[in-house]
């Protein structure tokens, strides 16, 4: 998996491509509860990524924990049909703000 970052108008971006599994999840770990904690409002592209793990679903509920406690906004982007079915069927669409791509994540935390 790789990630990318980069500062947007009213929000700080990062993006994931790949697969987000047991293997690579703790490189994502590392970044996005520090980009939620550091920022406002962030922006998780999802639309290169693949798969989502349980142990990548991990890493979003702390993300999300992360906003929630610090009254950030955490928005996800992009996710292909496989991966909104895994958050489907986790229940984490009701979670978290889902959006089908970033200029609507960025109006979602305008």
């Amino acid at each position: 998996m790789e990630i990318s970052e980069q500062q947007l108008d009213g929000a700080w971006l990062v993006a994931a491509a790949g697969r987000i599994d047991s293997n690579s999840a703790a490189a994502l770990e590392v970044v996005l509860p520090a980009r939620v904690q550091e920022h406002d409002a962030t922006i998780m592209d999802l639309s290169e990524v693949a798969y989502v793990s349980s142990a990548g679903l991990r890493v979003f509920l702390k993300g999300m924990k992360t906003a929630k406690a610090t009254g950030h906004k955490l928005v996800l982007t992009g996710l292909s049909s496989s991966v909104h079915e895994v958050f489907d069927i986790s229940g984490f669409t009701a979670i978290f703000t889902i959006e089908p791509d970033v200029a609507a994540g960025l109006a979602a935390v305008g």
